[in-house]
């Protein structure tokens, strides 16, 4: 079984595990939630296609899912799920060993903004005015992993598909602000990568670290197009987001 393989698989138990039963029910399952679907056992469903890649190409939550969502999210689930993947990872370290983390709902938060527009479409230009004020929260598990990792010596790397020009300065003071300091290089999208698919960027990207020597032993983000592709490191790490999809 492949790494990929492995993980959604670890997905699909640990979201199991969650409802205390399982998936028993009378009534046929709904996977994709329809104007006759308001239950959360539907929603629930949908979910954990969401976090094993079952489900693709998907663009806003489904309206009878909103609720759900938001409950997720807010109520509690959401950080006891963060928890339960930070406390897979641990391994020693030397000069060399590298992990990634991505940043937008990895290491920052933007759950108000999405929460503001009911969980609705991205809007780039909207998106961009969020993200340049600089307040987006941090997501406490990650920071403690964050520094974890680094007090057994490991060199982080930040890597975000945030547009390097528009939104560098911004990003490195939010970081800062929300305790993610020290770290080795934040590596974000230049010129010559708009455009580009997230998988194929943040490959680029990896592949730059692998020339450079760095041995890549984790990759931490809240999308799949985060987590594979080239140089995907030893061990990949899918926290969850059932908010929007990056292809």
């Amino acid at each position: 079984m492949g790494s990929s393989q492995a993980l959604a698989l670890w997905v699909v138990i640990t979201h199991l595990l969650s409802l205390g039963g399982g998936f028993v029910s009378c009534a046929k399952p709904s996977f994709w939630p329809n104007s006759a679907t308001h239950d959360d056992a539907g929603c629930l469903s949908w979910r954990v296609m969401v976090e094993a890649n079952n489900a693709r190409g998907w663009r806003t939550v489904p309206a009878p899912c909103v609720g759900y969502v938001k409950a997720y999210m807010t109520r509690g689930q959401y950080g006891r799920d963060l928890d339960s993947v930070m406390e897979q990872i641990a391994a020693a370290a030397d000069g060399l060993d590298a992990w990634i983390f991505d940043i937008d709902d990895t290491c920052l938060s933007n759950l108000l903004y999405y929460q503001a527009k009911r969980f609705g479409a991205y809007d780039p230009m909207a998106f961009k005015k969020w993200a340049s004020q600089g307040a987006c929260p941090g997501i406490p598990p990650v920071l403690g992993l964050f520094a974890a990792l680094q007090d057994k010596g490991f060199k982080v790397f930040l890597l975000s598909g945030r547009d390097e020009e528009t939104l560098g300065s911004c990003t490195s003071q939010n970081l800062e602000s929300e305790g993610f300091s020290g770290y080795e290089r934040l590596m974000m999208r230049t010129p010559e990568y708009r455009g580009q698919s997230s998988s194929l960027f943040k490959s680029a990207m990896r592949k730059q670290l692998v020339d450079e020597g760095y041995r890549i032993r984790g990759n931490l983000g809240d999308q799949w197009s985060d987590l594979q592709g080239e140089n995907v490191g030893d061990r990949v790490f899918k926290i969850p987001n059932p908010m929007y999809f990056v292809p």
